[in-house]
């Protein structure tokens, strides 16, 4: 059985208390406080208090870290090497169409590098974590990426650019090139489990554009740590920061990147 070390029970006892809030809303969803931050950005009242709680427990336990939060954005702390990485609700369009597929996603970076990850799936009760140089784990199960080689045999997983955002013609340009390979593609709508569920074989590779740091940062790490490739699209090695993500195991890397990098973007459908 895992043991997990001291940070990560610091993180996992913050992503299960923010849970309990998130849980207690997602079965009231249909009387939660609503508003739009974009076209198509969600932000509930249950996000807001969920990070409230999460911003408290982990500057409880350590008050040095500075932070990078999806809704309150960035601030230092007195260690300015070291900040938390969070997204208290991953999936919040799921969320608020009772959908029970959404996560909190917690990171640790240091010095620029990421070196601890949860993410928590409070439905499922799968908490899936990472430690640098210490592997990747469901709950006390260790997770390995797929030994799948060939592409026809393979599942992947995106992410569909929102309405207002995202190069729509670009992507169906990618998903036709990669359809036509594969055994099928899932949009789930969770970056964080999309990634954690690639480091746990679930899925064979993950690729999506548009991402900020907190939806990969924890996920990337599980990755690696599960024995997989994670890059950006283009074949950048920045992919918590640079904005795209191509997530797989080592086999698929050089023929996923080549059919992305092949795509031909789809002319928009004129109606008549």
């Amino acid at each position: 059985m895992a043991t997990r070390s001291a940070l990560i029970n610091v993180m996992v006892r913050a992503a299960e208390k923010a849970a309990k809030g998130l849980v207690r809303d997602f079965g009231e969803v249909e009387h939660l406080q609503v508003s739009r931050k974009g076209p198509a950005d969600f932000v509930s009242n249950a996000d807001l208090k969920a990070e409230k709680i999460l911003r408290e427990e982990l500057q409880k336990a350590r008050p040095e870290f500075g932070f990078l939060m999806e809704e309150s954005g960035a601030s230092k702390g007195s260690d300015a090497t070291a900040r938390w990485i969070v997204d208290p609700l991953d999936g919040t369009t799921n969320f608020l169409h009772g959908l029970p597929h959404w996560a909190i996603s917690i990171a640790l970076e240091k010095s620029g590098e990421i070196v601890a990850g949860v993410v928590y799936e409070p439905i499922g009760d799968q908490i899936f974590w990472a430690e640098k140089g210490q592997g990747t784990f469901v709950n006390h199960q260790r997770l390995r990426v797929s030994e799948r080689r060939r592409l026809e045999d393979c599942l992947l997983a995106t992410g569909i650019p929102f309405k207002g955002r995202g190069d729509h013609a670009g992507f169906l340009g990618e998903a036709e090139a990669v359809m036509k390979e594969v055994a099928g593609i899932r949009r789930f709508g969770s970056a964080a489990l999309d990634l954690a569920y690639v480091a746990a074989g679930r899925f064979d590779g993950y690729w999506e554009r548009g991402l900020a740091p907190w939806d990969c940062a924890a996920g990337a790490l599980m990755v690696t740590e599960a024995g997989g490739f994670v890059g950006e699209i283009g074949g950048g090695r920045n992919p918590v920061f640079g904005g795209t993500i191509l997530a797989t195991n080592a086999h698929l890397q050089v023929p996923l990147t080549k059919l992305l990098s092949s795509a031909t973007p789809r002319p928009p459908i004129v109606k008549a």
